[in-house]
């Protein structure tokens, strides 16, 4: 039993890393966890919840851990949220200018 916990421990030290590398995700596909989500949007955990429940917010599971993509985030905050909100959110995770220039030719 201490075999496969410490084994347990060693994978989810490595799925940290692996999450809070830069060098992993494109600046677009970075991951923000329940904590993170809820700092930023100030709201509950619960409210996140049920965002997630009304397939508002779209998310997945590692090890039991929800994690949403900023993409995404962003997405829901300019579809759900008020202005103010979604301008914090802008200035804590910019796009990058690759999207940017991607909507200018769109129009």
């Amino acid at each position: 039993m201490g075999v496969l916990s410490r084994k347990l421990g060693e994978i989810s030290k490595d799925l940290k890393s692996l999450i809070s590398t830069n060098d992993v995700f494109s600046d677009e596909e970075k991951l923000l966890d329940n904590q993170d989500l809820a700092f930023l949007l100030k709201v509950s955990y619960r409210t996140l919840q049920r965002y997630r429940s009304s397939k508002k917010l779209p998310f997945f599971m590692i090890a039991h851990k929800t994690y949403y993509r900023t993409s995404d985030v962003r997405e829901f905050v300019r579809s759900h949220m008020d202005f103010q909100t979604y301008q914090e959110f802008e200035k804590k995770h910019p796009k990058p200018q690759d999207e940017d220039k991607e909507d200018e030719n769109e129009e």
